[in-house]
């Protein structure tokens, strides 16, 4: 459902050029929830915005559903559902006029929409707040409704982008819980976090990034194998302390401190 191929996304600064992801590459398959994880500043952000097309590769490719992000942006957007800490809501709509706008423009038919509503609506629990204004939503439920606006049209892939940052443990939950039914619905799934503790609960492989690239990947067994470690936290201190060793280690920034960057929100 989701290839990506020695993906790289250069930038500049002062007159100097580094790589922000250099030669990036995996898979996610339908039904798995694949990590990218790593610390700030790692490339994993930049690395999900040229999945989703809102970043123009400088080399390697994304292809989404068969569809590569550079040639047809627009076939990969409507596949995609992306989940971000940072979504808002539009204040003065209700919860359902949201929910039915969105479908809308993504093109889902009205009787689709309709039916997506009410299973939406079951599965977040929206029933006691759907014909709310968003403004006076609480925080978690706010949380439950930018859930629902990224499923509404049912998309085969689902992005997410530290979602749960900012959260209590009780919104952590309704993040965990929501993997889980988009694993058990049969989509690919991407969960960026550098919350190595939360992405070992609900991930299935995992992909370990450092200064642009891809250290490591596999499943958790795969690289306890390697490591010798039991969790993903001592793992990846493992992999800074290698690189430490080599000389090896960058002082690469992702593309979410460059000045100028693109902060897009995908309809």
């Amino acid at each position: 459902m989701i290839s990506v191929v020695d993906l790289r996304k250069r930038f500049y600064r002062e007159g100097e050029e580094f790589w922000a992801v250099d030669g990036v590459s995996f898979e996610v398959k339908a039904g798995e929830v694949f990590g990218l994880l790593g610390p700030n500043g790692a490339g994993k952000t930049t690395t999900l915005r040229m999945v989703l097309g809102l970043l123009r590769p400088d080399g390697g490719y994304a292809e989404v559903d068969g569809f590569r992000t550079r040639e047809a942006p627009d076939e990969v957007k409507a596949r995609i559902g992306f989940v971000s800490a940072g979504a808002g809501l539009y204040q003065w709509l209700t919860v359902r006029e949201l929910l039915l706008f969105f479908a809308d423009v993504y093109g889902a038919l009205p009787e689709d929409a309709a039916a997506a509503l009410e299973n939406l609506t079951d599965v977040l629990d929206l029933g006691g707040f759907i014909d709310q204004r968003c403004a006076t939503l609480s925080t978690g439920q706010k949380q439950r409704v930018v859930l629902a606006r990224s499923l509404i049209h049912n998309p085969p892939i689902m992005l997410l982008d530290e979602p749960t940052r900012g959260l209590d443990v009780v919104g952590s939950q309704v993040i965990f819980e929501y993997i889980r039914h988009l694993q058990q619905e049969g989509k690919a799934v991407i969960v960026c976090t550098h919350r190595l503790d939360q992405a070992q609960r609900v991930c299935d492989r995992f992909g370990l990034m450092h200064a642009g690239q891809l250290a490591h990947h596999g499943t958790l067994e795969e690289l306890q194998r390697r490591s010798g470690h039991t969790n993903l936290v001592d793992i990846f201190l493992q992999i800074l302390q290698d690189d430490n060793r080599a000389g090896q280690r960058g002082d690469v920034t992702s593309s979410d401190d460059i000045d100028g960057a693109a902060e897009a929100e995908v309809v």
